[in-house]
């Protein structure tokens, strides 16, 4: 029985979130890599308007929530390589 809750447990470690202090407070990571997602989507959007993509792709939102997604995951993995 103390293997299984062993290898239960293996994946937690003490290590702390990471963060990074800015101004004297301590800001998660994911919190820049959410902001980065944001400006991905924004920029896809003006992307698609400029390019007039927009009147072509349905489902604009689907697809610039996509591409956020996207934005943010790649920073998180490249940024911290986690």
């Amino acid at each position: 029985m103390p293997v299984v809750v062993a290898l239960a447990l293996s994946g937690c470690t003490r290590q702390a979130a990471p963060s990074f202090s800015l101004f004297g407070a301590y800001f998660p990571a994911w919190l820049f890599c959410m902001l980065a997602g944001v400006l991905g989507a924004i920029c896809a959007r003006v992307i698609l308007v400029v390019s007039g993509l927009s009147n072509v792709v349905p489902a604009q939102l689907a697809v610039c929530a996509a591409i956020g997604v996207i934005v943010a995951s790649l920073c998180w993995l490249f940024w911290l390589g986690r």
